[in-house]
């Protein structure tokens, strides 16, 4: 698959913010049908390093797939090991954006199933990515922007906390409750 401008834009900004860490590009194919949404899509995996000892997952290829006035959106999930299933969860995360279901900050998508076997968090909340900040936030492209956007794993019940008491609610819940977001198994904070 060739690279077009937005992904190279992509990498390059994901590589210069993360120097001193190992990147590897995944090409994730997504299959029939599912393919031609996201032709160029690619996942970065990124090692420990100087910025942290997790494993960060990048896209590369949505804000390519769907822009408006030329911003697009990309999306981060940190995780404490490098595994395929997450590599899997951001393919799955940027199909639903690119396929018809946009998604913005402070939204969320079900998973369907937990995020690793055993674990409570079967969702997924768009954030402000506070684990990385607004230099990995802000992402030029050659014709606009992305802004990437963290891809919080999150349980049903807080789900339904933020629908009934706001997204700011739901956050100061998560500093209240100290949580640690790269924990494969937290408990829910409601």
């Amino acid at each position: 698959m060739a690279k077009g401008p937005a992904v190279e834009a992509v990498e390059s900004h994901v590589r210069t913010f993360f120097e001193g860490h190992p990147v590897e590009v995944v090409e994730h194919d997504l299959g029939p049908g599912r393919r031609e949404v996201l032709a160029g899509l690619r996942v970065l995996v990124v090692g420990p390093g100087p910025r942290g000892g997790c494993w960060t997952y990048v896209t590369a290829g949505c804000s390519a797939g769907a822009q408006t006035d030329g911003r697009g959106l990309e999306f981060v999930m940190t995780a404490p090991v490098r595994d395929p299933r997450f590599v899997e969860l951001m393919a799955m995360i940027a199909y639903y954006h690119c396929g018809g279901h946009r998604l913005d900050l402070e939204h969320s998508m079900p998973i369907g199933e937990p995020w690793v076997p055993g674990s409570a968090c079967d969702h997924l909340l768009i954030s402000l990515p506070y684990l990385h900040g607004p230099d990995l936030e802000h992402c030029p492209l050659p014709e606009g922007h992305a802004r990437v956007l963290w891809a919080l794993p999150v349980t049903a019940a807080e789900i339904r906390y933020r629908r009934q008491h706001g997204h700011e609610a739901l956050e100061r819940l998560f500093d209240e409750a100290r949580i640690v977001p790269t924990d494969l198994f937290r408990a829910s904070v409601v």
